[in-house]
């Protein structure tokens, strides 16, 4: 993902329901180039103190930024094949989808709206190793996790997770 998909300075981005259905209207935004779709996943895992963990990254420079591992949908690609590609293309984890935890939506650096859906996901496999999109990732506990975010948008996203939710996951 190019540095123009985060969201404008100080630009307010707004966390909506879980709904990820495909209205003809975002597809018609989508296919005329107005509307940007992108997925990605909350990563789980239980620690040993039993506390959940949350997978945060870290994006280098020019962003220097910590977020939630996500990426663009290809053409043709569906919004859960496309959580699944990136967050392993980032983090280096194959994964399994749990539930639709919501969606971001907010207008990028270049002035186009973007909604991106996530899935809080358990991982199956994989090891992280830095990439050029990634340079680091850390398994913080969900208070640590908000707070590392460099984005409001996540954070609120963070919020929407409740310990019924953390629960039926494991």
């Amino acid at each position: 993902m190019a540095d123009t998909d985060d969201p404008q300075p100080g630009q307010e981005a707004k966390v909506g329901s879980p709904d990820v259905g495909t209205s003809s209207r975002r597809r018609a935004a989508q296919q005329s180039g107005e509307l940007v779709l992108a997925a990605g996943g909350i990563l789980l895992r239980q620690a040993k103190s039993g506390r959940w963990q949350i997978a945060v990254v870290h994006r280098p420079s020019p962003r220097d930024d910590w977020s939630l591992p996500k990426g663009k949908v290809d053409p043709g690609e569906t919004l859960e094949a496309c959580a699944l590609r990136e967050v392993a293309e980032e983090t280096g984890f194959r994964c399994r989808l749990l539930e639709v935890v919501g969606t971001t939506e907010y207008v990028d650096r270049r002035g186009r709206p973007k909604e991106v859906t996530y899935w809080m996901m358990e991982v199956v496999d994989g090891e992280f190793a830095a990439n050029d999109e990634v340079d680091d990732l850390r398994w913080l506990e969900l208070g640590m996790a908000r707070r590392a975010l460099s984005y409001e948008h996540d954070r609120r996203l963070l919020a929407l997770l409740d310990t019924l939710s953390l629960a039926r996951s494991g």
